[in-house]
Parts: C-alpha cells; structure tokens; sequence
C-alpha cells in the first residue's frame, strides 16, 4: 500500500507552484536563461489551469 501511496504523491508538484510564482530571493543567482525557464514554466501553468477550467465549465454545461 505504501508503494501505491509513493505514486499518487504530488506534494512537490504543487510546492514548485508556490515557488515559481513567488518574487526571486534578494541574494540568489540568477541569469537570463533561469528567468525565461521560470517564465515559460509561469506560461504554460496559468494555461494549463485556464484549459482546465474551460473543460470544466462545458463538462457542467451538456
């Protein structure tokens, strides 16, 4: 049962949520690289939940 536990754990997903959109740390190194990783992970995020809440609405809607 515990591996099965292992499987479904999201735990760090939704953390990583949490962080990418949080203000950088003052003293953290960061490069343009990192910054347009971080912005195009921001992106596809709020995409991803706007198309989720679309398929939502028109599963409620039929």
């Amino acid at each position: 049962m515990s591996r099965l536990k292992e499987q479904f754990r999201v735990g760090e997903v939704f953390t990583y949520f949490i962080r990418v959109f949080q203000k950088p740390k003052p003293g953290a190194a960061t490069n343009f690289n990192i910054r347009t990783m971080h912005t195009i992970n921001k992106i596809s995020i709020v995409m991803f939940l706007f198309c989720v809440l679309v398929m939502l609405y028109r599963a409620f809607l039929r």
